[in-house]
């Protein structure tokens, strides 16, 4: 059964093609990664993600910025 959640905050992203904004997760099952649909901070175009391609870039409720 496949799931699908919006994202209600808004936090930022890294992913292979920069920095993002996750809209929904996909959920396929146990057999299968989490999918992250991102709407890219430069160009954006919306993207899909393997859960093991994205950090936590930032989170601004808590001031935190997670970038070194």
């Amino acid at each position: 059964m496949t799931t699908i959640h919006e994202i209600q905050q808004a936090m930022y992203v890294e992913t292979p093609h920069g920095e993002g904004i996750p809209l929904f997760l996909i959920d396929y099952g146990p057999q299968l990664n989490t999918i992250w649909v991102i709407a890219n901070c430069d160009d954006g175009k919306i993207r899909h993600y393997d859960s093991k391609t994205i950090t936590l870039a930032k989170n601004h409720t808590l001031e935190l910025n997670i970038k070194h």
